[in-house]
C-alpha cells in the first residue's frame, strides 16, 4: 500500500469526501463521509447498548476553569484553544475595526471570555460526578467536539473533530477491568471492518523536555493504551484510539468519592471518528460501493 500524504488528502478532496476551507486541519466533510462516521458511531452505540452508559451532550466550549483546574496549561499549552472577544465600547469598536481593514494585528485588542475550546472529550463531565458516585461507580458516554491547536497538512491531525468517548468512574479493579474489557472490543471491531488495527502502550504529546519525564511515566504504568492504523505511514501508524487510565487525578481534583468513601478512579476511552473514517477511506478505497463485502455488511447492514 501507498503511503503518501498529499496523495492521500488529494484523493479525499477530488472524491468530495472533505472539503478545504483554506485552514489546514479545518476541513469540511462531505455527505458520504459523514454517512460512514455515522454508521461507524451506530456500530459503537450497538455495542455497548448493554452497558447501560448515560448519554450526555456537551458544547465545543468548556468552563475555562475546568482547563486551569485540572492543569492542562502545564502540560499542553501548545494545544490550547482560549476564545477571546472584543469587550471594549464604541471608540475601541473604531479601532479595531481600521486595524483589520488595515492588515493589523488586533489581539490585545480582545479580552479572554470564560469558555475555552474544549481539549479533550472527557474534560467536560467530571466536574458533574463531584460527590459519592453509586455501588458500581458511573459510566456515561458522549460525542464531543474536540479543538487542538495543531494545525498540519497532514490530514488526520485536525485542528477540530469528533470523539466518541465513555467515562467509567469506580475503584481502581472496577476501572481498570472496563478499560481491560474495552481495549479487546476496540480492536475486535475495528477488525471486523478488515482494517489492520493493533494495540500498544503509549503518552500523551507533554509539552516540553519535563514532558519526556511524564510521558515515560505514563508508558512505564502502562496508563495510556491506543489502537493504531497505518494510514499515513506503515511504520509509524495512527492512533485512531485511545485508553486512559486516570488514576486518582481526577477524582481527587474534583472530589469524587466511592461508596467507602475513597478518592474514585476514572478511566475513558474516545474513538476518533474522522480518523477511523479515514482509515476506511485508506484501507478499502475513496469508494465505499467498491469495499469489501463483509465492510459494507458491517456498516450497511
Amino acid at each position: 500500500m501507498e503511503y503518501d500524504i498529499d496523495r492521500f488528502y488529494a484523493g479525499l478532496v477530488k472524491h468530495g469526501l472533505i472539503i478545504p476551507t483554506g485552514v489546514q486541519g479545518a476541513f469540511g466533510r462531505g455527505a458520504v463521509f459523514e454517512d460512514v462516521l455515522e454508521r461507524f458511531n451506530g456500530l459503537v452505540s450497538q455495542l455497548s447498548k448493554h452497558d447501560n452508559a448515560e448519554v450526555y451532550t456537551f458544547p465545543p466550549v468548556i468552563n475555562r476553569q475546568i482547563l486551569e483546574k485540572v492543569n492542562y496549561l502545564d502540560s499542553f499549552p501548545h494545544l490550547c484553544g482560549a476564545v477571546y472577544s472584543f469587550f471594549g465600547k464604541d471608540l475601541q469598536a473604531r479601532q479595531l475595526s481600521e486595524r483589520v481593514h488595515e492588515g493589523k494585528a488586533y489581539g490585545e485588542m480582545l479580552g479572554i471570555t470564560d469558555v475555552v475550546m474544549n481539549p479533550a472529550a472527557c474534560y467536560p463531565v467530571y466536574p458533574s460526578f463531584t460527590g459519592t458516585v453509586p455501588k458500581g461507580g458511573r459510566l456515561v458516554t458522549m460525542l464531543n467536539w474536540v479543538y487542538r491547536h495543531e494545525p498540519s497538512p497532514e490530514p488526520t491531525r485536525m485542528q477540530s473533530f469528533r470523539v466518541r468517548e465513555f467515562v467509567r468512574v469506580g475503584t481502581p479493579d472496577e476501572v481498570v477491568e472496563w478499560r481491560d474489557m474495552w481495549l479487546k472490543r476496540g480492536v475486535d471491531l475495528l477488525t471486523s471492518l478488515g482494517l489492520p488495527a493493533r494495540s500498544d502502550v503509549a503518552s500523551d504529546p507533554f509539552f516540553g523536555r519535563g514532558g519526556k519525564i511524564l510521558a515515560a511515566g505514563q508508558k512505564e504504568q502502562k496508563l495510556k493504551f491506543e489502537v493504531l492504523v497505518p494510514v499515513i505511514s506503515a511504520s509509524d501508524p495512527t492512533a485512531v484510539c485511545s485508553f486512559n487510565f486516570h488514576q486518582e487525578h481526577f477524582g481527587s481534583t474534583f472530589d469524587i468519592r466511592t461508596q467507602d468513601g475513597n478518592v474514585a478512579n476514572t478511566a475513558c476511552l474516545g474513538f476518533g471518528l474522522e480518523r477511523i473514517v479515514m482509515a476506511l477511506f485508506k484501507t478499502h478505497g475513496f469508494e465505499p460501493e467498491k469495499w469489501p463485502q463483509e465492510t459494507r455488511r458491517r456498516l450497511w447492514p
